[in-house]
């Protein structure tokens, strides 16, 4: 009887420099488990997960659009995914990655997963926003838009790039066009096993995601995105993401169905909004809707960090010919620090309750 698929560990595979075979590497799992570095116990517990008999595995979805939830993934479906992202990136046996996320979520969970099916000797240091500590270089790395900006620097270390997790700001973009690193924004979610689309920052941008091999793309009634992708789900995914398609395989992100803002009748798209503003607010910030008695929904603006020149922030957002009379805010709230969820994101909804 042939051993799970999940089991074929990659002779080429390497972690923090050492070489395992499979019995090896369940028994680092189980020494990692009992580390007292958190990240390494996340680490230890996933090799420990992955390399068991189960054909499942647990992971919690981020809770930056909704609720976190439990879901069910297939590690078959796990190495699928592996093997599409190392033909679109051409990723090649021996060549060396970085682990800078936390093994807590999806993304890092996929970095590991990614360097044993395609045998990539990975490093793994301590998820912090600054993961370019050491000289070292290498070829694939998977950063938070975070990470990337402490890191402008030292970008010249990696070969590829990979951001994901949130949006890539209008400062940042432009902060990578004169980077030697090849940088790629990439969409998807843990329903989808990381990335299942990817677009280039830098080194001819462009503004559409593209498809990997074997991932069809539609819209719904509604305008939101359906990614069929059989080897990596077993169902559909309808996603509540607004986009514009472009050809068979290339889309658009909009921005949420559900975040969309009705004020007064009119359709306000905070993700629009936020591209405008980001060249004017150095923190952190988003916007929302509030409920509002003339209105529906009023907009407002969230500020991380200390109060400031309020009125001065209100006149330079009216000035910007990009922005529209009724994407101005009606209010600015600033708010000491965000909340995030466990995977670093903001969380919006629990923020907002810091100020109503």
């Amino acid at each position: 009887m042939n051993q799970p698929t999940w089991h074929n560990i990659h002779p080429d595979f390497k972690f923090n420099g050492a070489s395992f075979t499979k019995k090896e590497l369940i028994q680092l799992g189980n020494e990692l488990v009992n580390h007292d570095q958190a990240f390494q116990v996340h680490i230890g517990q996933f090799i420990v997960d992955w390399l068991s008999d189960k054909p499942l595995i647990e992971v919690s979805t981020s809770g930056s659009t909704g609720t976190p939830k439990k879901i069910a993934l297939k590690k078959e479906h796990m190495v699928n995914s592996a093997l599409a992202t190392g033909a679109y990136f051409q990723l090649k046996p021996k060549q060396t990655a970085l682990l800078c996320l936390p093994c807590t979520g999806i993304a890092g969970k996929m970095m590991l997963v990614r360097a044993m099916v395609l045998g990539l000797h990975l490093d793994a240091v301590e998820p912090s926003s600054e993961p370019l500590k050491e000289d070292k270089t290498y070829d694939f790395v998977a950063m938070v838009p975070l990470q990337v900006q402490n890191s402008i620097d030292q970008l010249s270390q990696i070969g590829k790039l990979i951001v994901g997790g949130a949006p890539v700001d209008t400062k940042l973009r432009g902060q990578l066009q004169d980077s030697t690193v090849q940088a790629f924004e990439t969409y998807g979610m843990t329903e989808t096993i990381t990335h299942i689309a990817v677009k280039k920052i830098n080194q001819q941008p462009t503004d559409y995601f593209e498809a990997l091999t074997g991932v069809h793309i539609e819209v719904d009634d509604r305008g939101c995105l359906v990614i069929n992708a059989p080897k990596i789900s077993d169902v559909p995914i309808v996603t509540n993401d607004l986009v514009e398609m472009k050809g068979d395989n290339q889309f658009k992100w909009l921005g949420r169905y559900d975040s969309i803002i009705n004020s007064g009748g009119i359709k306000l798209f905070p993700e629009k909004i936020e591209k405008e503003l980001a060249p004017l607010i150095h923190n952190r910030f988003f916007v929302a809707g509030q409920p509002d008695e003339n209105l529906g929904q009023k907009l407002v603006l969230v500020v991380e960090g200390e109060p400031s020149d309020e009125y001065n922030l209100l006149q330079s957002i009216k000035a910007l010919p990009s922005i529209s009379k009724y994407e101005v805010p009606k209010e600015v709230y600033f708010v000491k620090s965000f909340v995030e969820t466990e995977t670093q994101k903001i969380n919006r909804t629990k923020t907002l309750n810091r100020i109503t």
